[in-house]
């Protein structure tokens, strides 16, 4: 990788503006609760590095969604709190409506080397989403240096990841660096077999990722709603399941062009159903070629759980985006947590794009046994679909 990485950085002394990715679920019924930390721990190899080096460190993070408006459910204070308390170190907050203004500028030139402070939420100013040079200016103002450590956030061109990258020196913190290593690797040159299995309701979510990952990849298994897409492209009855009617030609051209580039796309062979979108419904499992009209496809069935368990245990790559089923609802989870048990059980690398299937492993007791988990759901999906991801673009080359 050819992009400068924070050891790259003298940053001694230094003021460094880090971008972290604290945008962690919150409790709706208790102001201030945090639901799930992950996101705040991963940022920490990261702040603890440029403490160590003396660094005065500006942690800049948005959260949700508060749309340029300052509003108390989703102000970062309790999340300087809880960093505080993971690290053992006090993380000064300093409040603003605005993010940026002369207490803020007073109260960092006034940080001492080894310290650190949190901003108040980026997105509090609606320049931040549009990437607005002024927005961009008045962050980069703030500090002498920039790292990114917010892959979550790095498909997207905002001001405190894109726009602050024109006006200071900047770097990869710890965490997207062995992001982009791990997935660039395993896109690159990855051991063969190289499986990928993709879930989730919509084919057209995906269908960038296929096209990309069929020049790529030996096989490909496919699960989720977005199956049946493929299953009546081919002529099947599948009931009442969730089927983009828009999107059976392109499934079509999809298996055809698997089959040139000699890429096996693997479908279901039997699915768990039920008459009704519900978990307290009676449900069986059907083989695909005999699905009722009035059947709702929910999971994925035993024997396509062994059919693709025996290609992961075969696989010396394997990524994974996308559940299997409907795996909220307890009766339809089977599948996407048997498919996180094959893939803890295999020797293979082993790398699970964010979002849902982060989540499944996580419930799934088997983190530890994956070789990588990305830290961002949309960002990941970019990655494999072969985009740039424009704040990785942004940061300066060695």
């Amino acid at each position: 990788m050819n992009k400068k990485v924070v050891t790259d950085l003298d940053v001694k002394s230094k003021k460094v503006l880090v971008r972290v990715d604290f945008n962690v679920p919150m409790s709706k019924t208790e102001i201030g609760k945090i639901l799930d930390n992950k996101r705040i721990v991963a940022a920490i190899p990261t702040i603890k590095y440029l403490i160590e080096n003396k660094a005065k460190v500006i942690l800049l993070s948005h959260l949700g969604r508060p749309k340029g408006e300052a509003k108390k459910e989703f102000s970062l204070e309790p999340i300087s709190k809880e960093l505080s308390n993971l690290i053992k170190k006090e993380v000064k907050f300093i409040k603003s409506n605005t993010v940026v203004d002369e207490n803020v500028k007073k109260e960092i030139e006034n940080l001492k080397d080894g310290q650190i402070a949190l901003l108040e939420n980026t997105r509090f100013r609606k320049e931040e989403t549009k990437n607005i040079d002024e927005f961009s200016k008045e962050l980069a103002s703030l500090g002498e240096l920039y790292v990114n450590d917010a892959f979550g956030t790095s498909h997207r061109a905002h001001c405190s990841n894109v726009g602050i990258c024109k006006y200071l020196p900047s770097a990869l913190g710890f965490l997207v660096e062995k992001e982009v290593d791990i997935m660039s690797n395993a896109l690159a040159n990855p051991k063969r077999p190289f499986v990928a299995i993709l879930g989730g309701a919509k084919v057209s979510d995906k269908i960038m990722v296929i096209e990309n990952l069929i020049k790529k990849v030996d096989s490909i298994l496919i699960g989720g709603a977005m199956a049946f897409t493929f299953l009546k492209a081919q002529g099947k009855n599948v009931g009442k399941s969730l089927v983009e009617e828009d999107k059976l030609d392109i499934s079509l051209k999809i298996l055809e062009n698997a089959k040139k580039n000699n890429v096996k796309i693997i479908l279901p062979v039997d699915v768990v159903v039920s008459k009704e979108f519900s978990n307290d419904s009676k449900f069986f499992t059907v083989d695909v070629d005999k699905m009722k009209d009035d059947y709702i496809g929910l999971d994925i069935g035993n024997k396509t759980v062994e059919l693709f368990s025996k290609k992961i245990k075969d696989a010396n790559t394997v990524v994974w985006n996308g559940p299997m089923g409907v795996f909220e609802m307890s009766n339809f989870s089977k599948g996407t947590f048997e498919i996180a048990k094959a893939l803890a059980e295999t020797s293979a690398t082993t790398i699970v794009g964010g979002g849902d299937s982060a989540s499944a492993i996580e419930k799934s007791g088997y983190k530890d046994k994956i070789t990588h988990i990305s830290t961002g759901g949309g960002a990941s999906l970019e990655f494999l679909e072969g985009k740039v991801l424009p704040a990785i673009e942004a940061i300066s080359n060695k």
